[in-house]
């Protein structure tokens, strides 16, 4: 099989099997299965890819009329993040066959779903900004129904308000792509690479990034989207949904334009600021979600931070971190979830004590926790010392002292949550709950397990993200 077939596939197998989901949904058992085989498409076919990357980027390209083009490149840094994020959306569709078993449009949850991951393939492969700029807005559309997916009043206006920043940010974005075609007549990626970047282009096109990446000052429909089903909060705030803005910004400001210098300093200061100022509101919060939610805009602004200081070092680290904190904060979520769906709340105030009878559920939050909080030998450990030394090799150490007051930070709010949810005695007086069905312990122990093993071998992440750093050819 071909490498620009391979390609095409990858994109087109969720992208267009998303519709068969919903013929198949008075066959519940089957919509289920298509629904899993279309998540795991783009993972297998991925996967095929990762090492014929090494030895050079497949590319599928067509010209289309009014001189648009239409491309797919598979390079190192693409395969690398499609693997991440089908590998995530694979175990959350898993998931959610025990979550969503008793809810109703089930057909319509799981066809948004797998439209999201296409989406999300399409977005990690294009090599044209118009293009990519077209699956940015479908994800959209498949976010803005799903956290909106119970259709009550508050939801819905939740929802919106996802919708109309992150739509706002990409219009944003759009424009500065409009930028670029005004001063080199393409927005094919490869005929732009080494091309110099001006500063208003920049500023419109990390608009639409930081909305995306919900990143301060575009930070606060993150928390709000909490209301989604459980399984959905953990496919946007993990390795889908806010990993887009980090990808695209090392695909367009790493692997493509040149920029001025001084957004090595302008990009690390609002990631240290929306870190700390995120951690803050999650020490805060008595919402488990919204924590987690919280904990995930402050973790954002590591992976920024790498990719933006500059020189190789923090760069390996930021990539590193995309894979490490995706599997660990999608285990918070979907623990999180199993809390929310068998104890009816998510007042942490209301809880306690569910260790007793929840023993799995906790052993693997405490697990992906240690991950996200950078706890040797977990994974996040590897790529949060690789992003803080590395910013102080870039001569940025008061910024690297944030980010170290925001670790500790991590450790707090986490080490609450754990404490005020499985220790102790149950605050609501009320019969303890169960475990989650075998599909939801299963999910969370495998990502649990992940966010350890990952740790153990990290030279096998790190060697590939190495390679990709050195074909960024990043420079301080």
């Amino acid at each position: 099989m071909t490498g620009e077939l391979l390609l095409l596939l990858t994109v087109g197998i969720p992208l267009a099997g998303a519709f068969l989901v919903p013929l198949a949904g008075r066959a519940p058992k089957l919509r289920n299965a298509l629904a899993f085989l279309l998540t795991a498409a783009p993972l297998v076919l991925s996967a095929y890819q990762l090492r014929a990357s090494l030895a050079g980027p497949s590319l599928f390209y067509a010209e289309l009329p009014m001189g648009l083009s239409f491309g797919l490149l598979a390079d190192p840094l693409a395969v690398y993040m499609a693997i991440t994020a089908s590998l995530i959306g694979l175990i959350i569709v898993g998931y959610s066959f025990g979550y969503m078993s008793h809810g109703g449009n089930q057909s319509e949850y799981y066809f948004f779903v797998v439209l999201f991951i296409g989406a999300m393939m399409g977005i990690v492969y294009s090599t044209d900004l118009i293009f990519l700029y077209v699956f940015w807005e479908i994800a959209a559309l498949c976010c803005w129904r799903l956290i909106g997916f119970f259709r009550e009043k508050e939801y819905v206006r939740r929802a919106n308000k996802a919708f109309l920043i992150t739509v706002f940010g990409a219009l944003l974005m759009l424009a500065g792509f409009i930028l670029v075609y005004t001063q080199y007549g393409t927005t094919n990626l490869i005929a732009l690479k080494g091309k110099p970047l001006g500063t208003a282009a920049v500023v419109l096109i990390l608009f639409g990034l930081l909305s995306k990446s919900a990143t301060l000052p575009l930070h606060s429909w993150l928390a709000d989207a909490g209301v989604a089903p459980s399984p959905v909060t953990a496919l946007l705030h993990a390795a889908v949904l806010v990993k887009i803005g980090v990808y695209v910004f090392a695909r367009l400001f790493l692997a493509t334009f040149t920029i001025d210098a001084v957004w090595h300093t302008v990009v690390p200061v609002i990631a240290a600021v929306s870190s700390l100022a995120c951690a803050g509101a999650a020490i805060a919060e008595n919402d488990i979600k919204r924590v987690v939610a919280y904990s995930t805009v402050s973790q954002i602004g590591y992976i920024f931070l790498g990719l933006s200081v500059g020189g190789e070092l923090a760069a390996a680290g930021g990539i590193l971190f995309i894979l490490m904190h995706a599997i660990s904060k999608a285990g918070l979520f979907l623990c999180a979830g199993i809390v929310e769906h068998n104890c009816h709340t998510k007042d942490m105030r209301q809880l306690g004590g569910l260790c007793k009878t929840m023993p799995v559920t906790a052993v693997s939050f405490a697990l992906c926790a240690f991950s996200v909080m950078g706890i040797p030998p977990f994974g996040g450990f590897f790529g949060k010392y690789m992003v803080i030394n590395g910013a102080v090799a870039a001569g940025h150490p008061w910024i690297a002292l944030a980010f170290l007051v925001g670790a500790v930070m991590t450790i707090i709010y986490l080490m609450r949550v754990f404490v005020l949810v499985f220790l102790g005695a149950p605050r609501n007086g009320n019969e303890l709950p169960r475990e989650g069905t075998r599909g939801m312990v299963f999910s969370v122990s495998l990502l649990a397990a992940l966010s350890l093993v990952s740790g153990i071998l990290v030279q096998v992440p790190a060697g590939f993200v190495q390679t990709i750093v050195q074909q960024l050819a990043v420079t301080a």
